[in-house]
């Protein structure tokens, strides 16, 4: 993997001498990750004028329960002792190899950490490198395709042993906690997010914190988890319907959210407009009447974070590329009643390779537990 970090650096350099910087910092954890494979907590990563380095409060650990290493080929420099700040120490050693400017993210900086940085190294320009890093890692590789691959396989295991099991009576936080569990048993360095399962009135509810609220029959049981693997995270959601025959409204309201899903994912294509993406998953409902019931978005990036860009939303900027993993999880909250929500993630591929990549395959039939 050292060549493959050692590229991503090589191309984050290309952009900072583009933009007139001839170093940069880079402090996001995600961020430290992508470019230098593990590393320890708060860890930065200076790519100077002539060396590039890890700086680190204390000794590079090089066990890692996720299985990745580090890259070998980077020298760490780690600090002498400890409470020192690595993106300060980091910050001195771009001005001591003759760096004129360096390139930050601000958007990850503290005000309090910013000033430390400017007064270690008065004379040193201090720039906005922006999101530069995130735009580099939009587009994943056939190794990082491969962990979210696995991590949905996963995701689907824990999810498919769950609906095997007596669920009425269940609270939802118990069931959200067995999930989780699964998760680890099936080898997932943890859980990608919290996971969320929502029954009866809270079913169809986007970030639904899970309560003490007992599975009843006839509810509407939904469910969103994912799975990180190797530090790659991914996500699914399904909604059931808990032992008995789905009524007339829950099999309209699921049916119409299922054809919704479907269009967005149907739309995923290199070159799609996020907003049309967006625009095709939301139509239908939009027609329905469900406008002031939907989510903010259709869809969004996953990789290192749960949430990355690209996001497919109405005001949504930019076309998907090939190899961008994404989700589409349209889904409507009827407040008193429950909802619906569909949730999968793909990987955008050309229509001459297949078209869009379904990395998690659980049934989307709408079940009776």
């Amino acid at each position: 993997m050292s060549e493959v970090y050692a590229a991503r650096r090589t191309r984050l350099r290309e952009r900072c001498n583009a933009g007139g910087s001839a170093a940069a910092l880079v402090s996001r954890p995600a961020n430290v990750r992508y470019l230098a494979g593990a590393a320890p907590h708060g860890a930065v990563l200076l790519l100077g004028k002539t060396e590039d380095l890890l700086v680190c409060s204390g000794p590079r650990d090089d066990r890692q329960a996720d299985g990745v290493r580090p890259d070998d080929s980077l020298p760490v420099r780690a600090l002498p002792g400890p409470g020192g700040d690595p993106a300060v120490a980091a910050t001195g050693l771009a001005a001591a190899q003759g760096a004129e400017s360096l390139a930050t993210e601000d958007h990850h900086l503290t005000v309090v950490r910013h000033r430390a940085m400017r007064s270690v190294a008065p004379r040193l320009r201090l720039t906005d490198l922006g999101q530069a890093v995130e735009q580099l890692r939009v587009v994943k590789d056939e190794e990082e395709i491969s962990c979210l691959r696995i991590g949905a396989e996963i995701a689907d295991q824990a999810l498919g042993e769950l609906l095997e099991s007596i669920l009425v009576g269940r609270t939802e936080r118990h069931l959200a906690l067995e999930l989780e569990r699964r998760l680890v048993d099936h080898g997932a360095d943890g859980p990608a997010f919290s996971t969320s399962v929502g029954t009866g009135p809270n079913s169809g509810r986007r970030g639904h914190r899970p309560t003490d609220r007992r599975v009843e029959e006839g509810d509407f049981l939904s469910v969103c988890l994912g799975a990180t693997y190797r530090g790659y995270r991914c996500e699914i959601g399904r909604t059931f319907v808990i032992g008995t025959s789905p009524a007339d409204w829950q099999i309209e309201l699921y049916d119409l959210v299922f054809s919704a899903q479907r269009a967005g994912r149907e739309a995923l294509a290199p070159g799609a407009a996020c907003r049309d993406v967006d625009r095709a998953a939301r139509q239908a409902l939009d027609c329905a009447g469900y406008a002031e019931n939907l989510p903010t978005l259709t869809g969004h990036g996953v990789g290192l974070e749960i949430d990355e860009d690209p996001q497919l939303a109405p005001a949504a900027m930019g076309k998907l590329d090939a190899c961008v993993p994404v989700t589409v999880e349209p889904g409507v909250h009827l407040p008193g009643r429950g909802g619906v929500r569909i949730d999968d993630t793909l990987v955008v591929r050309p229509e001459a390779d297949g078209g869009p990549e379904l990395l998690t395959i659980t049934t989307k039939e709408l079940l009776a537990l």
